[in-house]
């Protein structure tokens, strides 16, 4: 055994005890990193007793990319500067990193994380009525002819007056505002935006300034055309409607070159509060916005979310939105409301996700169909988006009728009242008598054991919903001989109190 170890042996426990005692030294200098130099010639026990490190070393390069104890993820990197390839490994490492980490976020911008503030925000962003979309859908019509009206006015130097009305939420400011951006990029030299380069005099109104400008032959602005766009026109209607009728003149002055495009709701404006205008032949050319259809305010929904990388609705919940934002009003602001009132709920469901069965079973209502319970995938994939039942609360709570909020803060035997006058009107009464009312009030309050009140008061309550526009009270000499009829939707009764148990039996 001696002669095969041989000098081998001695040298590697030399080595050995020059390990156990300069341990201390060398973790002070150097923490970890032990560099051992053994010589072994065709031994197999001296290769056995082979630190790892000494392998490490040994091998060709040192990859990091398969460690075997936690150690062997710090030996390379603090020896990787005394190697000749350090620098090529470091850079290869560097580019594998930084390609991973930019796909990651490519991959993480193109899918809707809900629970990242800056992508709900985003779709806030892109859904608020003041963030103005690059282009403007569904009002290409309507945008022509006032665009052609100012560029015949533009090309033969004559004024000219477009009133724009329609109901509110319809388009018309935004599209008159691309009107402008169109107009003065294919006019530019002749256009100009009208900013008085002298104070006005206190005595002069912006009008009136206006007035003497267009009544001067010579201008300083004079081969130069101007165009006026005024919105909300109706704030402007005065007593006498001086204020309308001048503003509209100005297109009759001898020296005249505006454009005035006045934008307001009223249909009916230019015929009502401008009838003097007609015989001057100066009336305005009137450009009608429609409300806005299904489609149109799906077109426009889906035109806006296009802006984003990722799908943060369900088609059927906007298809939802638009159906009813549709059939109430057609106003686009009030479906822009309603998406972020449905993001703000699915940020509710995330915070608390015991919601959601609540949610599930509000789908299930409007549905009017059990569905089977959904998978984990599809569950886990339909939380990350706007669903159905978001939407319809979101709905709910915009298109709620103001008569809900007043039947639900009303005191309790006025809400008692209401419940009789619901249960009378059932049988396919238009009207009844306070004293019949007092009767089925009666029943109801001893149904319940609650102590009733008297003729006189039950009378002054049903005044008091008179006045609120819930009941209409007719007049006569006694209380109990007063007509009552229903002057409110009687679904909007029972929903108002279809939360409270109490009232869900009275109302059986």
């Amino acid at each position: 055994m001696p002669s095969l170890i041989g000098n081998s042996s001695s040298a590697l426990y030399g080595e050995l005890d020059l390990i156990g005692s300069n341990k201390d030294k060398e973790k002070k200098s150097i923490k970890g990193e032990k560099i051992y130099e053994i010589q072994s010639k065709g031994n197999s026990t001296t290769q056995k007793r082979r630190l790892r490190s000494q392998t490490t070393r040994d091998s060709p390069i040192s990859s990091p990319s398969k460690p075997c104890s936690p150690t062997k993820w710090k030996l390379p990197r603090r020896c990787i500067s005394g190697s000749p390839n350090s620098s090529g490994i470091s850079k290869e490492s560097n580019d594998k990193l930084s390609r991973f980490s930019k796909s990651l976020q490519k991959r993480l911008s193109d899918t809707f994380l809900p629970k990242y503030s800056e992508q709900m925000n985003a779709v806030k962003e892109v859904l608020h009525v003041s963030t103005t979309p690059s282009v403007v859908v569904c009002r290409e019509e309507e945008q022509k002819r006032v665009l052609e009206l100012c560029k015949g006015c533009i090309e033969q130097e004559k004024a000219g007056s477009v009133y724009v009305c329609g109901c509110p939420g319809t388009g018309k400011s935004l599209s008159m505002e691309k009107v402008k951006q169109l107009l003065v990029g294919w006019a530019e030299e002749i256009l100009e935006k009208y900013q008085p380069r002298k104070k006005i005099s206190v005595a002069l109104s912006p009008l009136q300034h206006l007035q003497n400008l267009f009544s001067q032959k010579k201008q300083s602005s004079g081969e130069k055309m101007m165009l006026i766009i005024v919105d909300e026109l109706d704030y402007l209607i005065t007593k006498d409607r001086s204020v309308l009728h001048d503003l509209f003149m100005l297109t009759t002055y001898p020296f005249s070159r505006c454009l005035l495009i006045g934008i307001a709701n009223a249909i009916d404006l230019a015929d009502r509060f401008l009838p003097r205008l007609q015989p001057l032949n100066c009336k305005p050319m009137v450009v009608t916005f429609r409300a806005y259809s299904k489609d149109q305010i799906l077109k426009i929904l889906q035109e806006r979310l296009m802006a984003l990388p990722y799908n943060a609705f369900q088609p059927q919940a906007l298809e939802l939105c638009a159906r009813k934002v549709a059939a109430a009003s057609g106003d686009m602001r009030k479906a822009l409301c309603v998406c972020r009132s449905a993001i703000e709920m699915l940020e509710v469901e995330l915070r608390d996700p015991t919601c959601n069965m609540n949610l599930v079973l509000v789908e299930k209502t409007l549905c009017g169909q059990q569905t089977a319970p959904p998978t984990e995938f599809s569950a886990k994939q339909e939380i990350d988006t706007v669903r159905v039942d978001h939407m319809a609360i979101a709905l709910t709570k915009t298109f709620k009728s103001p008569v809900v909020d007043i039947i639900q803060s009303l005191p309790q035997h006025q809400q008692i009242i209401l419940c009789s006058a619901v249960k009378l009107f059932r049988r396919g009464k238009k009207d009844t008598t306070v004293g019949e009312l007092n009767r089925f009030y009666s029943d109801i309050c001893k149904s319940v054991l609650i102590p009733q009140v008297g003729i006189l008061e039950l009378s002054s309550m049903c005044r008091g919903l008179s006045d609120q526009g819930l009941l209409k009270l007719g007049q006569s000499r006694e209380d109990k001989l007063k007509r009552v009829t229903l002057q409110v939707d009687e679904a909007d009764i029972i929903f108002a109190l279809q939360g409270i148990r109490f009232f869900q039996n009275c109302l059986q």
